[in-house]
């Protein structure tokens, strides 16, 4: 037996003291770190840190985060997902704007919406045809909602400047005052049309 093989052997070459820096190491900034990051955001943001969750009448229906499919024409539409509004799937299509294949969904997309609308396909804003990178994003643009409000009107019995005046109530300004464009939250503006009833 050589010098180097007694010398980690009898625990005196630096075997014990790497492993229990790696336990430290590991307990402290795999888990102790980690529940300390979820309990100061639970404390400090209980909201967004639950999900966003929205409730109306005691029962959960919905993330202000995550969009929904809205298909009645009493709805809002929400802008396409590429993940099929499922938020375990968070993904955009990927594909470039020279593929043909996205050109040709742009395309028909454009005609759906400009027929469901009754607008011009040069009027359809480009939110309501086009996914978002992760594929949920849960706001259109007040244009986007604008562009719906007739249909949705009309579906509700509601006139046309009772829906606009929702969708400038529930019209949020640019992130921070900066960052962005006006948009709004289709699941919230559909619940206070629900509310409306």
């Amino acid at each position: 037996m050589n010098a180097k093989t007694e010398f980690l052997i009898d625990g005196s070459g630096g075997l014990r003291p790497s492993l229990g820096l790696a336990l430290a190491s590991l307990l402290v900034m795999g888990l102790l770190y980690s529940l300390a990051g979820a309990g100061l955001g639970r404390v400090l943001f209980p909201h967004q840190a639950t999900g966003s969750i929205v409730e109306r009448d005691g029962k959960a229906v919905g993330s202000a985060l995550i969009p929904q499919p809205f298909v009645a024409d009493g709805y809002f539409q929400a802008r396409p997902s590429g993940a099929n509004y499922d938020p375990m799937a968070a993904a955009g299509s990927n594909q470039a704007r020279s593929n043909p294949d996205l050109r040709k969904r742009i395309g028909e997309a454009r005609a759906a919406v400009a027929a469901r609308e009754g607008i011009a396909p040069e009027r359809v804003p480009i939110e309501l045809i086009t996914q978002s990178g992760g594929g949920l994003d849960p706001h259109i643009t007040s244009e986007g909602a604008r562009v719906q409000a007739a249909r949705v009107a009309k579906a509700r019995g509601m006139s046309d400047a009772q829906v606009e005046a929702l969708i400038v109530q529930h019209t949020e300004g640019p992130q921070f005052g900066l960052f962005g464009q006006p948009r709004v939250n289709v699941l919230e503006l559909n619940l206070a049309l629900d509310a409306m009833k």
